[in-house]
């Protein structure tokens, strides 16, 4: 079940035939291409991946890597959670949209100094990365997210069956990731 009302932000590491059905029966999706595109193999993939995103006129963004992301022309930069460079002129004046990934409220603080117009927050439900207690669910998630002046998004174990809690929260957004490699 797919919420119409939300971004969605779809990370991918692959593109085959499942992932692009997936991709097109979802309404307004941004591509984060969750790898580094350092060696030739990725960088082969990575022009795959964004034709196949231009030909569908899908927004993709680069993980991390600012030079890359202006020469494949992106959408945007996802800028990760442990990524806390901040006294960098890097992302200050640049074009595109940031999108930055944050755990708690310190990573937050980082994120809104690196000017991310989106900042994700994870993981809202239960997935194999992290421990149970990790967890946020949706009351702690709001309450952590209480004054955030920016746009929220949920991310972390979202799945066909807990996709309508994310309506309790703020977030105006959702990241999925193994939900593409799904039929």
């Amino acid at each position: 079940m797919i919420l119409r009302h939300y971004k969605y932000y779809i990370f991918v590491s692959e593109l085959n035939e499942t992932i692009k059905n997936n991709l097109l029966n979802i309404y307004k999706p941004n591509l984060i291409l969750n790898f580094t595109i350092s060696e030739q193999n990725s960088l082969k993939l990575a022009k795959c991946i964004i034709k196949f995103c231009i030909d569908h006129h899908i927004p993709f963004y680069i993980l991390n890597d600012i030079k890359i992301a202006k020469q494949l022309k992106a959408h945007g930069l996802f800028i990760s959670a442990n990524n806390r460079r901040i006294g960098l002129s890097l992302f200050q004046n640049i074009k595109f949209n940031l999108i930055g990934s944050a755990h708690n409220q310190f990573e937050y603080f980082v994120k809104h100094r690196q000017n991310c117009k989106t900042i994700m927050l994870s993981p809202i439900f239960y997935n194999n990365k992290y421990s149970q207690n990790q967890i946020l669910n949706p009351i702690k998630f709001n309450l952590i997210s209480l004054n955030w002046k920016t746009n929220l998004c949920a991310l972390g174990g979202i799945n066909k069956t807990n996709i309508r809690k994310i309506n309790l929260t703020k977030a105006m957004s959702i990241g999925v990731k193994s939900w593409m490699y799904k039929r």
